[in-house]
């Protein structure tokens, strides 16, 4: 079933005061969808956040929490290791006296820009190359895992265009493909969304999305 789901404010920590990272993923992107557009070479961006039950797999039936970290290594080239907590409910693990966040399920992303906004014609779109949880070690080793591990996975395309409006405004529109082989949370189709900054407060970013499932609306 559809869901549209409301995000009022986002909040993380950031040693970047421009950076835009997304809450389930702790990369650079739109709410949930994905984006092309990338930080400022050598950011540095450090965070946590609140993730609703909503916000997870289908597996994890309880709110818990994230933190990253992530690095603009080349201007094209972006790295994340994000961690998101597990309840020892969920592990099996309440019969051995466990209870609450007591693990926690860690996965790699990386996000490659092979085209830059306005190259070689001035329409042209910025494109990323991306993924999140690409592989995990379990069950021998696996990339793109059907079950398991592998929770947050998956592998996309991203377009991003800014178009000026009224003078001083302007808007950002992003198209992105996603994929992954997950049988609880399967992912194949396109993510659409459009960002809005403000000239008043460059800093303040209003985003409607659609991320191949669900709506959403934040700021």
């Amino acid at each position: 079933m559809m869901k549209f789901k409301l995000f009022f404010i986002v909040l993380f920590c950031s040693l970047s005061l421009s950076a835009f990272s997304q809450l389930t993923y702790g990369t650079t992107g739109l709410l949930h969808a994905p984006s092309a557009e990338m930080q400022r070479d050598k950011t540095f961006m450090v965070g946590g956040n609140f993730l609703n039950k909503e916000l997870t797999p289908p597996t994890w039936y309880y709110h818990t929490y994230n933190y990253f970290l992530n690095v603009t290594v080349f201007p094209f080239l972006e790295v994340a290791y994000t961690c998101t907590l597990f309840k020892a409910e969920a592990l099996g693990l309440k019969p051995y006296g466990y209870s609450g966040f007591t693990n926690q399920d860690r996965y790699f992303s990386a996000r490659l820009r092979v085209l830059k906004e306005g190259q070689f014609w001035k329409y042209m779109p910025a494109v990323v190359l991306g993924t999140s949880d690409p592989f995990t070690s379990s069950g021998g080793g696996q990339v793109g895992t059907t079950e398991g591990n592998g929770y947050y996975s998956r592998f996309y395309i991203a377009a991003s265009k800014h178009i000026p409006v009224a003078g001083k405004e302007e808007i950002g529109v992003h198209l992105s493909y996603l994929y992954n082989n997950r049988k609880e949370y399967k992912l194949n189709g396109f993510a659409l969304g459009v960002t809005y900054n403000p000239s008043f407060h460059p800093q303040l970013r209003m985003i409607a999305e659609y991320d191949s499932k669900d709506f959403a609306l934040g700021a």
